[in-house]
């Protein structure tokens, strides 16, 4: 099975340990990126092979030496089982590693069952399409930043789009109902949370992220070495309180479905650490949020904009190899594309230009997903 922390039972019980428990012949493990028990804190830290000390299996790494599964490992299974709570963001790295699995197995003539789970994101689309040549571990394929699938219905895009020869069989859930309030793709009543990845949380983080996580491509701080990492982002050197006022003033439609509170705050590790940091905190979450109208990708936009109207010199861009895609900015890595970037970096360069770029995406990607919905 594929798995990491968050693949729990309703009991809290890690679906390996419930896997064994119930009579399965489990004759392998395999980890994404943060590894199968979620040990690594940290982007491009890699986790090892090891020997589960509990059960003896073999526990293959996929973010490790390799990011696609080996023959050997391969060799080990009949059936792959994949489990993995998902954010619903292009960039989050489970979906790339579910896409190589499928490959994986249709090459050597194995099985790969889906056993959904929510999408905390729920069904809205935002965001450009990823661009051809910018395919990449946090760019699996032409989708916009926050694509609306849960896992299982992006393993039948996968497999239509990549026209893989695979068994491939998604477990749905049972009663799951992506536009239902109050959790709008999360039933908050009835699951409790558990973080997939190190700083992911809690549900506002997801609904915050296919915004939040273009801050990694910057010098601004995303939380990281906080206890709210990708729901706020500041810097020492910016007044949280003008580039807030720069955002209503340049557009505040883009800022609808929550509330924007200045807060001050100190990393304990990562960027700016021990440095006093003014920043944004963004609440999607309560009565100030409004599921449809949110729009985390344009807000978190908005937010480089005005930065860069209020202080045109501002060191924005951080430049280093961002998921082993060298050579090319980590911003446009993430973006699938320079066209974010250039829209911020183009003083002339309005809200409504960049609505022209992603409006036209947005509405192809709600047409081509439609025949894979299953909820």
């Amino acid at each position: 099975m594929l798995a990491h922390p968050a693949s729990v039972t309703a009991d809290l019980t890690h679906a390996l340990d419930a896997l064994v428990a119930a009579g399965v012949n489990v004759t392998a493990a395999f980890g994404p990126q943060h590894g199968l028990r979620g040990d690594k804190q940290d982007n491009m830290v890699e986790s090892p092979d090891f020997t589960d000390p509990i059960h003896g299996v073999p526990v293959f790494s996929l973010y490790g030496e390799v990011r696609r599964p080996t023959g050997q490992s391969m060799g080990t299974f009949d059936l792959l089982l994949v489990d993995l709570q998902d954010l619903g963001c292009r960039i989050y790295t489970f979906i790339t590693t579910l896409l190589y699995v499928l490959e994986a197995a249709a090459e050597h003539g194995k099985e790969v069952w889906v056993l959904d789970r929510p999408n905390p994101a729920g069904r809205p689309v935002e965001g450009t399409t990823l661009r051809p040549g910018w395919e990449s571990f946090v760019g699996a394929g032409p989708m916009p930043m926050r694509h609306g699938l849960t896992l299982g219905e992006l393993g039948r895009w996968f497999v239509d789009r990549w026209k893989l020869d695979v068994a491939y069989r998604v477990v749905e859930m049972a009663g799951y109902d992506p536009d239902a309030a109050p959790g709008h793709g999360w039933p908050l009543a009835e699951r409790v949370w558990v973080n997939p990845s190190p700083n992911a949380p809690n549900l506002w983080m997801a609904r915050a992220y296919p915004g939040t996580v273009m801050l990694e491509g910057t010098t601004l701080s995303e939380g990281r070495g906080t206890t709210r990492p990708l729901e706020i982002f500041g810097a020492p050197d910016i007044a949280a309180r003008d580039v807030l006022a720069e955002m209503r003033r340049l557009a505040p439609q883009w800022l609808e479905g929550c509330a924007l509170r200045e807060i001050m705050f100190e990393p304990t590790f990562h960027k700016h650490v021990h440095q006093l940091c003014s920043g944004l905190h963004i609440h999607a979450e309560g009565r100030f949020y409004d599921h449809q109208a949110f729009r985390p990708w344009r807000l978190q936009a908005l937010a480089f904009k005005a930065i860069r109207s209020l202080y045109p010199d501002y060191d924005l861009w951080r430049d280093f190899p961002y998921e082993y895609a060298f050579g090319k900015l980590p911003i446009d890595v993430i973006n699938g594309g320079p066209a974010l970037r250039e829209w911020v970096d183009d003083s002339g360069a309005t809200p409504g230009d960049l609505d022209a770029l992603a409006q036209p995406d947005e509405a192809t990607w709600s047409e081509e997903r439609r025949p894979y919905l299953l909820y």
